[in-house]
């Protein structure tokens, strides 16, 4: 079934689908009232003169049924650019049939590819399905850190 899976970088008309796609996740991870972005604001973060993420959008049989929000951060320790994933999502639906290991694997090559010192990511802690996902890659968990956010409403009372 995975041998009609298509894996392409997204470009600016794909923005709609990718918007929709954020939602899926939001409300699968029950973070709906947490998005914010817009088209427009996805248009200009994405394929901007400034490209601060990138998506790839799997497709079986012509229809979208996943996607991956990924970026490039930086370790000091190794001295090089890492794999950050944003989003991994694939519809329920389709789930079950190496889609998402395909589009992981794929990920996995392209941090390869471009000489990354490492590939990260967060996972809520109740999302048992996708840490037992992770985990049969060998991934493990980073318990020993914490992740802290400064919302943008705790940025405008700074």
């Amino acid at each position: 079934m995975t041998d009609e899976l298509k894996i392409v970088q997204a470009g600016v008309n794909d923005v709609p689908v990718i918007l929709e796609f954020i939602k899926k996740i939001a409300e699968y991870e029950k973070l709906s009232s947490e998005v914010t972005a817009t088209e427009d604001i996805l248009k200009n973060s994405l394929f901007g003169d400034k490209k601060y993420a990138e998506v790839l959008l799997a497709y079986y049989n012509n229809q979208v049924i996943g996607y991956a929000v990924y970026f490039y951060n930086f370790s000091t320790f190794t001295g090089k650019q890492g794999l950050y994933l944003e989003d991994l999502f694939v519809l329920p639906e389709m789930r079950s049939k190496g889609f998402g290991k395909m589009l992981f694997k794929y990920l996995i090559q392209l941090a390869k590819d471009k000489g990354c010192g490492r590939f990260e990511w967060c996972v809520l802690n109740w999302n048992t399905p996708a840490i037992d996902f992770y985990k049969t890659f060998g991934a493990v968990s980073m318990d020993e850190w914490r992740v802290f956010r400064l919302d943008k409403q705790a940025l405008d009372k700074l």
